[in-house]
């Protein structure tokens, strides 16, 4: 497994990115999701509450499944936010999201287990891998703003183990609308229904709602449960402070779903050690227990990076009008973009171009702009869609980004 294991190709990317401007190269690194501390600070209590902590000496050992007080937090943001009604023992804590993506794959794949996943998506392969799975990579198309539908899934449904979805969707910024989600909920429990009288395994739904908090208009996140109770013993969420309060670096996330899973998932998580610091738990329980505080920062991170994105969107959709191969998805929620750069086939400088690759590296060298190709999310070769991240970049910034890419595409033949 470990010799047959590739490497984050988004952390690449932006390592190589990186190394370009410590060498004194000018780039607009737009590849990582993260955030810009100086940018896009944490909520200052959040702060506070950490370094208060600490000097009430919180620094040892928190409880396996996570400190009481934050598990009860969560459960009231749920109920407040979501109208879900989940338990403390429901409810499992862990160093960010990705311990307990991880967890889940453990907890419910055995070796062969097929796990269906859309394409682009964040991480999936690498974790089907890690779990010895299969991988069914199922192809989203642009008309449906790259989230899957019914007919997307169904064909595969019967042999899968798991279905792993994520809205608001990284790489994309696009979110399931009400009746796309529910056409796939649908489809879970009429299967789980069949397997049911068989005896057989059930079919289980991830459900990463990292980015929940950051949806932006008329969108609203939408959940299988709130669609449909009887999804509830089936369904396990991943959540966190991560993006929505722009806490990166914080590692706060948790879980929730059926009892029995997040108890397995905990004794996986127990011996592996992926417990948030307790300082960081008793400070976000803190913060989420200070419901005024909460919505005002959410309020002023959504108008934030929402500016970003229908500014860059907005420049792309002119660009395109002037008839330059570009296109952009409206965004609706989480903090990327969606463009593309029709440009395969095209020549820059008497030079074709031939890959994503290729694109990709022009947009560095040539308009100093950095991106990342849907090709890292798992789409095939010669998929001409990028991700653009907002976390790091200012509104000032975003005229001169679109000026020099303007140029740069101006002069490709």
């Amino acid at each position: 497994m470990a010799e047959t294991l590739i490497g984050s190709e988004i952390i690449k990317l932006g390592g190589e990115i990186n190394k370009r401007i410590a060498e004194g190269a000018k780039i607009h690194n737009l590849t990582i999701g993260d955030f810009n501390p100086a940018i896009f600070p944490i909520p200052e209590l959040l702060t506070d509450e950490i370094v208060n902590a600490y000097r009430e000496g919180q620094t040892n050992y928190p409880p396996a499944d996570g400190i009481m007080p934050l598990r009860q937090s969560v459960a009231d943001l749920l109920w407040e936010k979501q109208n879900l009604r989940y338990s403390p023992n429901e409810i499992l804590v862990a160093g960010g999201a990705r311990p307990l993506i991880y967890a889940i794959y453990r907890t419910l794949i055995d070796p062969e287990d097929k796990v269906i996943f859309p394409v682009p998506s964040w991480n999936n392969n690498h974790y089907t891998h890690l779990s010895a799975g299969q991988q069914i990579l199922v192809e989203t198309r642009p008309e449906n703003h790259f989230m899957p539908v019914r007919a997307d899934i169904e064909p595969y449904i019967q042999d899968a183990a798991m279905l792993a979805l994520c809205s608001p969707l990284n790489p994309t910024g696009t979110m399931f609308g009400k009746e796309q989600l529910q056409g796939i909920c649908e489809l879970v429990i009429s299967e789980n229904k069949r397997r049911a009288a068989s005896g057989a395994k059930p079919l289980y739904l991830m459900y990463d709602q990292i980015y929940s908090l950051l949806s932006f208009g008329e969108k609203e996140h939408v959940d299988p449960v709130s669609l449909f109770s009887e999804l509830k013993e089936y369904t396990i969420f991943v959540d966190g402070i991560s993006k929505s309060f722009a806490a990166t670096g914080v590692r706060v996330g948790w879980a929730f779903g059926p009892e029995y899973v997040i108890g397995k998932m905990r004794s996986i998580l127990g011996h592996v050690g992926a417990w948030a610091p307790k300082a960081e738990q008793v400070a976000s329980a803190r913060l989420l227990d200070n419901k005024e505080v909460v919505n005002t920062f959410l309020v002023h991170m959504k108008e934030e990076v929402s500016a970003r994105l229908h500014a860059l969107y907005k420049g792309f959709k002119a660009m395109k009008e002037q008839g330059l191969p570009v296109d952009a998805i409206a965004p609706e929620g989480a903090i990327y973009l969606s463009v593309k750069f029709s440009l395969l086939g095209h020549s820059y400088k008497g030079k074709k171009i031939e890959s994503t690759f290729e694109i990709a590296s022009l947009l560095i060298s040539e308009a100093s702009f950095a991106v990342v190709p849907f090709t890292a999310f798992g789409n095939a070769p010669g998929t001409e869609w990028f991700r653009i991240s907002v976390g790091t970049c200012t509104e000032e910034q975003i005229p001169e980004m679109l000026a020099q890419l303007e140029n740069f595409l101006k002069n490709v033949e």
